[in-house]
């Protein structure tokens, strides 16, 4: 079971600790009702005495106080509605603590702005970030050894997480939730909360260690070819011969960096595709599944139900409902 810190101080904004705490108690729920076994523990955790006021005016009475004596597998860090770098991020306790954790492994999740907290910790030197918007300019005067991605609203170095805003943060912790147990939960936690504003950690993040980043260059040929041929037929047979390797080889290489077969590989990036299609375009299924290479409509649908627990049509109908309701009341 992993033990999940959210931190909590005052004027914190509510939404940034309450959403992701309600996506890792809906991943409990999930596999509560199918093995009946807990995945996490969440602990809030106050870096300011109780009772710990938050955004709205709202009160929190957190579980524990900061203690070495604790060691967990995932903190989150809250955005502060006022200027991030006033009170908690600059004392040295909370700064220590952040620092034993990060050495021990655990994964740091910063929501918005409280990316201070881990620049402040000096966590963040060399090391790519972002932070919300409206603190760029201040962020990057302050910490000129951070190497801010402005244009990214997600961010990964290592262990450590930073996100631009509570949306993205929302992402992550789907991310995580799928990396942790698995994409059949990750799925199941994503379509109760609106699955049209969840985006792929894939296509919003930077990340140090991310897939088409590694250096194996023979791989990134690989991957950028069936990235521009999502449409057409491959045979790894070819892939193989094209890369110099030997089938076994590349095999193996192509898994070891990107964590999955090639098959695989190419399956995710298709139903990627599909989902995006589905909600930005009027194309209709069967011309959906021809352009992400599946002329076989039927096969197609199969495969889209099985990765994402729905139909394209009923995807499609979800996805776009919110988006356009308001067009259809006028």
């Amino acid at each position: 079971m992993k033990r999940v810190a959210l931190l909590a101080f005052h004027d914190a904004l509510a939404t940034s600790i309450s959403l992701p705490m309600e996506l890792l108690t809906a991943a409990n729920s999930v596999s509560r009702l199918h093995t009946r076994t807990p995945l996490l523990d969440i602990t809030i955790v106050g870096l300011d005495p109780p009772p710990i006021r938050v955004s709205g005016g709202m009160e929190i009475m957190p579980n524990a106080e900061l203690t070495d004596d604790d060691a967990y597998d995932l903190i989150i860090i809250p955005s502060r509605w006022r200027h991030p770098h006033r009170g908690a991020p600059t004392r040295p306790e909370i700064k220590a603590w952040l620092i034993h954790h990060e050495q021990r492994g655990a994964d740091i999740c910063a929501v918005g702005n409280a990316s201070y907290f881990l620049a402040e910790a000096g966590l963040l030197n060399k090391r790519v970030a972002t932070t919300h918007w409206h603190y760029f300019d201040d962020f990057a005067t302050r910490y000129p050894q951070v190497v801010l991605h402005r244009d990214y609203l997600i961010t990964q170095a290592d262990n450590l997480f930073c996100t631009g805003s509570v949306n993205s943060a929302a992402d992550l912790v789907i991310h995580l939730i799928d990396r942790y147990w698995g994409a059949s939960i990750a799925r199941r936690v994503a379509q109760q909360f609106s699955p049209e504003s969840r985006r792929p950690f894939s296509r919003n993040s930077y990340r140090v260690d991310r897939s088409d980043l590694h250096r194996d260059e023979t791989i990134a040929l690989v991957q950028n070819w069936l990235a521009r041929h999502l449409n057409e037929p491959f045979n790894i047979k070819d892939l193989a011969r094209q890369s110099g390797l030997s089938e076994r080889s590349f095999h193996r290489r192509f898994r070891q960096v990107t964590g999955l077969a090639p098959l695989q590989y190419m399956q995710k990036m298709r139903i990627e595709l599909a989902r995006d299609l589905l909600q930005n375009s009027n194309l209709s299924i069967e011309e959906i599944g021809r352009q992400c290479g599946y002329t076989d409509s039927s096969y197609f649908c199969r495969l889209f139900k099985q990765h994402c627990t729905s139909s394209p049509g009923e995807y499609r109908r979800a996805v776009r409902h919110k988006l356009f309701e308001v067009n259809e009341q006028k």
